[in-house]
Formats: C-alpha cells, structure tokens, sequence
C-alpha cells in the first residue's frame, strides 16, 4: 500500500488505517484495473475513490442519480478543504460552463455529475481538456437493466470513458445480485473483470419480521422495550407526519423527513435527530442517504418496500457502530394488496403513458419539432388538476418517458440561492455611487463567503440580513440591483421539479416505448416484489440466510437472532431447560451488568443457544440491553428514576 494514501486517509478523515476492502480496492485502482466494489450501506464507499484522488494529479468524476447526495458530498468536501463541484439538473448555462472551466483551470479534485449531463456536447467538450485520473460510478446497478433503479443515462458512462481510454474506473454498490454484477462489467466495457466484495452478512444486526394488524400499538411497545435511536419508514409523505404525531402524543420524541420539505427543515430536523434532541425519525426513502450516524439502535418498517434491494439498504442503517441492533418491518393482511397496487401505479398502460406526453405539449404549448434542449419548472400537482390525473400514475409515467429518452423529468429538488462577481475585485473598489444598505450586503458578501470570483458559492439571505441589519426583502432587492448593475450573476432560491426536453417535440405515432424499457423493466418490478413478499412470508427459514442468498452469498449458519431462529428455537428446547437458563440469567443480572460473553461463560451453555434465551426475556421485558451489557429490567429502571 502507498504510504501516500494513508497520509491523506489521516490529514482529511482522521484515520489510522482502512477498513474492509477498502484498501484492495484503492490498490486495484492504484495499478490502473477497471474495479467494482461491493460495500453494504455504511461500508465507507466514498473512501475508496475520494482518497486515491486527493494523492495523485488530477480530477476524479463521480457519476450518481442522487442530487441531494450530491450537494451533502460537495459541502463536506469543502468543509475539509477539498475543491468539489456538482452540476445537476437546474443549473443554467452561465454556471454550468464556469463550473467546467473550473476544473479545468481551478485545481478542483471531484466533479460530481448526474449521468443525464454525461450526454451533452458542452460536457463531452469540456471533460477532453480536463485532467481526469479516475471515473467513479457509484450505484452502478442503476446501468442495469436488472437493477433495481435502472437508469438509461448510466449507459452515457461508456461513452465518456471512449474519450478518456487510459482512465480507469471505479464502479460502487450496495445493493447487487449477481446478474447485475456481471451486468455492470460489461455495461462500464471493464477491461477485465475484477471484484471486491465485502459480505453482506451483519452479525449485529436482528432481521425481524412482525405479523400483526395493529401496528401502532406494537411500535408503541417496541420503542418502550428497545431503548436508543430509531428510524420508521413510512410509504407516503402523508403517513410519516401522521406517525410522528402519533408518537409525540404518547411521549415520544418524534419528527417526520420527506422530500416535499425544504431545505432549512430537512436540515434542521436532521441534525436535531442526530445530536438526539428527536429520538425518532419518521422518514419516507428520500432520508438515509449520506446520513452518518452509528448508534441507530433500530429501523422500523411499516410498509413494505417494494424490493428486497431497498429493504436492505434502509435496514443498514441501523448498528453501524458495530452493536446489537434491529430491523423490523410490521407486515399486515393487508399490505400484500397495496404492494401489489404499486406494479399498476409504476407502469401505467402504455396509452395513459402516451397521453400524458400529449398533455405535456399542450401544458407547455409546444409546436410539433419545437423543444430540445428547452428546460421548464414544472409543478406535477397544477400538471394533474388541469387534466385530471392522479399524481401517482403521472409522476411513474413521467419516470418511464424519461427512461425512454424523450424527456428528462426530476422531482422536486431544493436549489439554494447562489451568486458569483462578474467582475473583478479590484474594480469593486472603484465603483462610486453605492448607497449604505448596498455597500453593507457587498462587505458581507466578501466576509462571509470565499471564491466569489470564481465560482459560484451557495448564499442565504437570512443570515446576510441578521449581519447587516436590513429585512430579508431588502438584501433581495439590493443583490437584484447588483445583477442590473452587472457586478455579479444572482440566481435566487427555487423549490421546485424541473422538466427538460431530451429530444424535440414527436407525434405520438413516433413515440415508440421499448420493450426493455417497459414490459422487461415491469417483468423484472414484478419479480422484485414477488421476492419481498416471499421474504416476509417465510416463516421456515432464517432471515439474514435469505438476504445473503438473494445477493449470491452462501452461508450454513443460521443468525440465531431473527424472529424465525427464535421461534425454532423455542420450539427445539424444553420447557425445563428454558426455565433453567432464564432462572441462571435473571439471577446473575440481578445485581450486576454482564457482557454476553461473560454470561455464556458463566451459565456453561452455547453464545448461539445464550442469544436466543436473550432475545426472548428482552422481548419479554424481563431484562435489559445497552451496549453489550444485560442487566436487571428493574435495577435500570429504579437507577433511571
């Protein structure tokens, strides 16, 4: 290993050593191989092409569908000192060039891009001149057909490297099976395979399934027997807010995340849920991604997800300080047919797909052959009351136009304000006829914020108004006389999707969806679902024994802490026996905290068989867990008092 990534591990992240595969895979990068990295959720992904790139010359383009990930990855590379940019979908043409040139002449080390920019001339014109020493493709099953989040842009990724033949690239996963993982190689024109992977396989981690039909009650009973933070994930926006009310009315902690929020809540709520302030976040698919918070003691399903994939990567989230944690999904008689709901909501009929492309043109009163290129805010709920669409079926027929490349169609993403000098420093001083609120918002401006001459930096109008003392209201209409002043480029603040016409405007006897676009992408939706169902349904056979094996990864050993090794435990030992190891434990802890170890030492029985009896009186409220140790349920409680 080079000495050199190991500097950098240390300088930026604080690290004394790498973990997992990451070093395997920096050293396959290192000797210029083409790889693919197989990390579960919290593996330390960003690692694996963030530091090879900071050792050597260079810039490292990071291809990801996830903007708001995106953002947080930039922002925290800048925090570090690391020059980064992103370009995504509703920047304009003046900051996407000024973001190019940048690293092309600015010394910037990661671009991070969304692959439908891949395609663009601007882009293929720019990325020639730009020194590239990595391309790093994180949820690279999105290039799949066989993934769960196919995107069609992802294919764009082979042709850019064509124009960088000697770069290698990295590609990233959580989530792949293994025809998805043979997929990905050839789909990225691997020069020859290579694999890293880490298992899958989280000994901390309890995969529990719950059947009940009153839900709300058993959550109530779950959060007061399992003690630390908590993440619930819900289906719709609605539901989140409707459970986070649901538990502060019973003296719970709660806030509710999705995405239809903005930013300063998202923001807020986030960091309140991770200092602790909120024990429970009640959060739709769009929280997760990039949060970092190691002591999550349990992730709480209460609707199904619809695909082992995604099931797998929420449920990661929970322990990944490396302690006993669980993941619970409640499954009703019910959720079956919602979830069976879902293929027909995801792939509408063909003929509603078509006349939502007819509404579209007249919505945006586009001629026949008029449109490339054109970019549009769009508001889906004013889209649907004019036409009388629900917004579901809409937004999925939407998603699949998308995929078939006529439009580009993105959901609703909060883009801060932003601003850069159009001119230089020098001649700001020269500038005469500045009244006192305006030379107050310009001397902010230049205290506050770095690199505003070359480049555009994210701004907030609230705080430059606490600064200087004038109304929010008043700093806007000081930097818009600014912008007529020519002095600098100000792009206010904009909540809202964006719709982008990839190809010109075709009459609908052109508009041809393919087949791998809709019947294959459907048949294989379908499969998905079928294998959550599946999961949830087995009652024979040991749950992380069925994770692992959908991901191709054999393993003899029952967990041993699932609901299903439970319950065939309780099955296997006797009435006596059972109460002759409850009796010996609930003895032991009674005036002490034990580890497990030393309990399974002490009580002269196996870990496996200790864990099962452990899980049970836990459950059962007779004891209590907290960071490894078991200890007496009324001590902690008389000691907590």
């Amino acid at each position: 290993m080079n000495s050199k990534y190991l500097e950098v591990l240390k300088q930026y992240w604080g690290y004394d050593s790498f973990r997992g595969i990451q070093q395997e895979i920096i050293e396959s990068i290192d000797q210029g191989y083409d790889t693919l990295g197989l990390m579960p959720t919290g593996g330390g992904k960003s690692i694996t092409f963030q530091v090879p790139t900071l050792a050597k010359e260079g810039i490292c383009i990071v291809i990801t569908p996830l903007i708001a990930l995106m953002k947080d990855q930039v922002a925290n590379l800048k925090d570090r000192g690391i020059k980064a940019a992103a370009i995504y979908s509703g920047m304009n043409s003046t900051e996407i060039n000024v973001t190019l040139d940048n690293c092309i002449f600015g010394g910037y080390k990661f671009l991070y891009v969304s692959p439908e920019r891949l395609a663009t001339d601007l882009f293929k014109d720019k990325l020639k001149k730009m020194p590239v020493c990595l391309f790093a493709v994180d949820e690279s099953h999105c290039i799949s057909q066989w993934g769960y989040d196919f995107r069609p842009a992802y294919l764009q990724v082979a042709d850019i490297r064509v124009l960088k033949p000697e770069v290698p690239i990295l590609a990233l996963t959580a989530t792949a099976t293994p025809e998805v993982v043979i997929d990905i190689q050839e789909k990225l024109h691997f020069r020859e395979k290579r694999v890293f992977k880490m298992s899958f396989e989280r000994k901390n981690l309890a995969y529990i399934v719950h059947h009940t039909d009153d839900k709300s009650g058993v959550i109530l009973k779950l959060l007061a027997k399992l003690k630390g933070s908590t993440i619930i994930y819900a289906r719709s926006r609605k539901r989140t807010k409707e459970m986070s009310d649901f538990l502060t009315r019973n003296g719970i902690s709660s806030t509710f995340y999705h995405a239809g929020l903005n930013h300063e809540l998202k923001d807020q709520r986030q960091k309140k849920w991770q200092s602790g302030e909120y024990r429970v976040m009640v959060a739709t698919n769009a929280f997760g991604m990039g949060i970092d918070k190691a002591d999550v003691r349990l992730v709480l399903h209460i609707d199904l997800p619809d695909s082992i994939e995604a099931y797998f990567q929420e449920a990661g989230r929970a322990g990944r300080d490396g302690k006993n944690a669980r993941s619970i999904i409640l499954y009703s008689n019910a959720d079956q047919a919602k979830l069976q709901k879902r293929i027909k909501d995801n792939y509408p009929e063909k003929e509603y797909i078509l006349n939502i492309y007819e509404h579209l043109q007249y919505y945006f009163q586009m001629a026949m052959g008029d449109g490339l290129g054109c970019i549009y805010d769009f508001n889906l709920e004013e889209f649907c009351l004019r036409f009388k669409h629900f917004p579901v079926q809409a937004h999925n027929a939407l998603s699949i136009l998308t995929q078939t490349g006529f439009i580009e169609y993105t959901e609703e993403q909060d883009n801060p304000s932003r601003l850069i000098f159009t001119v230089r420093r020098d001649e700001l001083y020269k500038l005469r006829e500045m009244d006192g609120d305006a030379e107050k918002v310009l001397n902010v401006l230049l205290r506050t914020y770095t690199g505003l001459f070359t480049d555009y930096a994210h701004i907030n109008e609230s705080a430059i108004a606490t600064k200087t003392g004038l109304t929010r209201e008043r700093v806007y209409e000081v930097l818009l006389n600014f912008t007529k002043r020519r002095l600098i480029n100000y792009i206010p603040r904009k909540k809202t999707p964006f719709l982008i016409y990839t190809r010109e405007r075709v009459d609908l006897g052109r508009l041809i969806i393919p087949k791998a676009v809709y019947e294959d992408r459907k048949e294989n939706y379908i499969k998905r679902v079928t294998a959550i169902l599946d999961y949830v349904k087995d009652q024979n056979h040991c749950r992380s024994r069925q994770l692992l094996r959908y991901f191709g990864e054999q393993n003899q050993d029952n967990c041993g802490t699932c609901d299903v090794c439970i319950t065939s435990h309780k099955k296997r030992i006797s009435t006596n026996q059972f109460d002759e190891l409850s009796s010996k434990v609930i003895a032991l802890v009674k005036d002490n905290n034990y580890s497990i170890q030393e309990l399974a030492n002490k009580v002269d029985t196996t870990e496996n068989l200790l864990l099962q009896t452990l899980e049970f009186l836990i459950d059962e409220g007779l004891i209590k867990e907290e960071d490894g140790f078991i200890s007496n349920s009324e001590i902690r409680q008389n000691s907590e008092q």
